[in-house]
């Protein structure tokens, strides 16, 4: 008895420091990851290449110099803010992957504010800009949330519907009454210096849009974690009828829910038109909405982990195309790596079910009715 007391307090010290120093959630998040990259690995030696130096060259021109890290950061902005924007959605049990629609709504409005507000004093200028932004893509998730909460309508439906919706008009009014006349392209005219983000690494497009993010990130964490409505987010999404019971009003946070998600994509659409392409274009982005879904998955809805994650991804996107150009893998892997992830990340739920399953004795035959 005075000899196994010991053991078991060395093994519960372990436990409790294996789950301090490794997390569940970081741990699944990073055997996804590494799973993905080794089956990825796989697809590039069947091509014919080497995978250490694809996966070096990949690194090395995503994070191996200034303006590979900065390029990085660029990338992570919007992958940030849409995948805390999802992740806050998650953790209240909505459903939201309208962020691509809502990044370009904000985009949007904050193009349109941009030019109608010019000579204004830069400060005043930038914040009416991400204001307006964050309104326009707030409003359009708020539209799916009202007609989940009147009509009970699906948000997976209607948030993806609403990307299409979205995106289409913007295409219509690039085209027609917001085009630049002075440019063949659907664009509208280039900002004034005055509304756009100011440069904070000299010789590169890192913008302060990164500074932003990462405040950003530490913010929500904090309201995730330390705040009321933190709470209720969580509350709500574990178990909404149980969190109705205990006085939460459900309906409220499932609205805020979706204006706190709409307002964070709209803020990446201001941030791709202020820091990036300096006027609103047809194709703002290449997929940061549907991306940020992954994101906000791998870091287990968390903020900081969500912050991670973006820097991972960009970090995947920037450097495809060198690994592409200099030995040949087609850049198309990292979007099956991204997938790879995904279904890592469902399998590591699953797999102890079938495990279970697998070990469970079958049943006589005659036991059978």
């Amino acid at each position: 008895m005075t000899e196994s007391a010991p053991s078991d307090r060395s093994a519960r010290l372990g436990t409790m420091l294996r789950r301090w120093l490794l997390p569940r959630s970081v741990a699944a998040a990073l055997g996804a990851v590494l799973l993905a990259f080794a089956v990825g690995a796989v697809l590039i030696a069947l091509v014919g290449v080497n995978p250490f130096a694809a996966y070096a060259i990949l690194f090395e021109a995503s994070l191996g110099s200034v303006n590979g890290l900065a390029e990085t950061a660029i990338r992570t902005v919007p992958l940030a803010l849409c995948g805390l924007g999802i992740a806050l959605a998650f953790r209240a049990g909505v459903f939201n992957v309208g962020a691509e629609g809502q990044l370009y709504v904000g985009g949007l409005a904050a193009g349109v504010t941009g030019l109608a507000l010019a000579g204004t004093p830069q400060p005043l200028l930038l914040l009416a800009m991400a204001v307006a932004a964050m309104l326009g893509g707030a409003l359009w998730s708020g539209l799916a949330g009202w007609l989940k909460l009147r009509f009970r309508a699906d948000e997976l439906i209607t948030t993806i519907m609403l990307n299409y919706i979205a995106i289409f008009a913007a295409s219509y009014l690039l085209h027609g009454l917001l085009k630049d006349p002075a440019s063949p392209l659907a664009q509208t005219a280039r900002l004034s210096l005055d509304a756009r983000l100011p440069v904070i690494l000299p010789m590169s497009r890192l913008h302060l849009g990164i500074v932003v993010v990462v405040l950003l990130a530490g913010l929500t964490q904090l309201f995730l974690w330390r705040s009321i409505d933190g709470f209720r987010f969580r509350a709500v999404g574990q178990n909404a009828r149980t969190a109705a019971n205990a006085g939460i009003d459900v309906p409220r946070i499932v609205a805020l829910a979706f204006v706190v998600c709409g307002a964070f994509a709209g803020l990446a659409g201001f941030m791709e038109v202020a820091g990036v392409q300096r006027r609103m274009i047809e194709n703002l982005s290449p997929g940061y909405g549907y991306t940020a879904i992954i994101v906000a998955l791998l870091g287990n809805t968390n903020p900081l982990g969500v912050l991670l994650a973006a820097v991972l991804f960009a970090a995947l996107q920037i450097g495809s195309s060198t690994m592409e150009s200099a030995v040949g893998v087609p850049g198309a892997l990292t979007t099956i790596i991204q997938a790879l992830v995904v279904l890592f990340l469902i399998a590591q739920n699953a797999l102890p079910l079938l495990i279970a399953r697998l070990r469970r004795p079958a049943a006589p035959k005659g036991a059978r009715s």
